[in-house]
């Protein structure tokens, strides 16, 4: 059998048996589908790890880097308890407009900030404003600027915030000296700074599934 076919038919026997219908989240993958999103959204199984950590962790403040159409968000929103709130950055204000009318439809606009524009300068915005720490972070943007992006997580971070980065193994090219794509290099960029910065305690583990084979970077803020 081929190996990608095995990866998808045990992500859907997983989503099968644990993961219960939910016909809000359907409608928001078919809705980002219809507004011709790039298919980047994580598989409901991934999103349901995400939501599953954020409440291990206790979080009651979630920031999410990189919105695309909302179905992380979701996720991510679910997870927190009443009076809980989570900030999502999205650049496009088209994907903006069709994550705002998902997040809308999943009856979480209280829950959710979006903002509108570029990442850096909207966590710079959110400096200026006083901003209160986040006990997670999700980091799913462009990857040339993951380096940036950690480098903010930490600034908005306390000890014991959990960072997720998704996308960090790009098919096993982050081994590749030869691949200069500036995805995968800011990915290797994302590594070494995790691996110089004290503040933070991380791993990576590799996955395969409908999405391929990627992976995701978890870390605890230390200090």
């Amino acid at each position: 059998m081929n190996l990608t076919n095995t990866w998808n038919m045990v992500d859907q026997y997983i989503i099968e048996r644990l993961i219960p219908h939910d016909s809000v989240l359907e409608q928001v993958l078919a809705a980002n589908q219809q507004a011709g999103l790039p298919p980047y959204d994580v598989s409901p199984n991934q999103g349901k790890l995400l939501n599953l950590f954020a409440q291990m962790q206790g979080s009651q403040r979630i920031l999410e880097i990189g919105t695309l159409g909302g179905y992380s968000t979701i996720w991510l929103a679910r997870a927190l308890p009443l009076g809980g709130q989570l900030v999502t950055l999205e650049l496009d204000p088209v994907h903006a407009q069709v994550a705002k009318a998902n997040i809308s439809l999943a009856q979480l606009d209280d829950i959710v900030d979006l903002r509108v524009g570029d990442a850096l300068d909207e966590l710079a915005q959110m400096d200026f404003e006083g901003v209160a720490p986040f006990d997670f972070i999700f980091i799913d943007a462009d990857k040339p600027n993951n380096p940036n992006y950690l480098k903010w997580a930490l600034h908005f971070s306390h000890p014991g915030t959990v960072i997720i980065g998704d996308n960090v193994i790009r098919d096993g090219e982050v081994i590749n000296e030869n691949n200069q794509d500036p995805r995968v290099e800011g990915v290797r960029k994302f590594y070494d700074l995790l691996a110089d910065e004290s503040r933070i305690t991380a791993t990576a583990i590799q996955t395969v599934g409908s999405k391929g084979y990627d992976g995701f970077v978890l870390g605890i803020v230390t200090s």
